[in-house]
């Protein structure tokens, strides 16, 4: 199967592993993974503050880029929420039924890794090996607008050496939730409080998740209290192999003509 990557901006400037990890697991699956270099932002931050006139050119952008292609991941629960449910609306809203119809086509085809391995695929046994104790974080994107269930888990649970322990609280945000963590910073960081005890409770070494935004909320607090717990995007979990590919492996991608 060919696939399209939408990468999102984080990965792109931020985590680029969680992107790499997801090319390298699609590949030893047998697919080819092309990245669209003509790709942006999708435009969620700005909807989330109100500025839903600025991400109508992204939302064109992103709907005109992706249009060619049968299939979509993005390695961000998040990102493709934003896809399915803000895409359409914000056209709609501008009065451009074209593009809304566009967008809903486009974001029919788009998926969360996760998704995508379980739904589209039909794989929850990945081939992967990650020796370390994890508990899952089932973010807020994902659990509530995409509804990915329990398709994290099963993935992880059919890694072999993974040890997976069962995060209490699990479905409380962390206290991210994009500019909510700059707005309303007290809150946000009373909520990381809380989920870092829960996470710290398991006795996990790594904490997963499949948006890198989350992550990076969680990495940073449990890095500041030195807890010595690592934050791991799903994807590099599910690229991991015996073999250590996951180390120092180039990662080549077909850039579309």
């Amino acid at each position: 199967m060919r696939i399209a990557l939408f990468v999102t901006c984080l990965a792109d400037t931020v985590f680029p592993e969680a992107a790499k990890a997801t090319v390298r697991l699609l590949e030893r699956l047998g697919h080819e993974v092309v990245f669209p270099p003509e790709q942006t932002c999708c435009g969620q931050m700005h909807v989330n503050t109100g500025y839903q006139r600025d991400a109508l050119p992204l939302i064109r952008r992103h709907v005109r880029t992706f249009d060619p292609y049968d299939v979509i991941v993005a390695p961000s629960g998040s990102c493709v929420g934003s896809v399915r449910h803000q895409h359409p609306l914000v056209a709609r809203r501008a009065g451009d039924e074209r593009l809304a119809g566009r967008a809903e086509d486009v974001a029919g085809r788009t998926y969360e890794l996760s998704e995508l391995l379980v739904d589209v695929l039909g794989v929850t046994d990945v081939g992967a090996y990650y020796p370390h104790r994890v508990t899952y974080h089932p973010t807020c994107h994902s659990l509530r607008m995409l509804r990915v269930g329990d398709r994290p888990l099963r993935l992880l649970r059919a890694v072999r050496g993974l040890d997976l322990v069962e995060l209490p609280a699990a479905e409380q945000c962390c206290g991210f939730g994009g500019t909510f963590a700059v707005k309303n910073a007290d809150t946000s960081t009373a909520m990381l409080a809380d989920k870092m005890r829960h996470v710290l409770s398991t006795g996990a070494d790594v904490c997963t998740a499949s948006d890198s935004s989350c992550l990076m909320h969680l990495g940073g607090g449990l890095s500041r209290l030195r807890t010595g717990v690592r934050t791991v995007h799903l994807a590099e979990i599910l690229a991991a192999t015996e073999q250590g590919e996951t180390a120092g492996t180039p990662t080549r991608m077909a850039v579309r003509p």
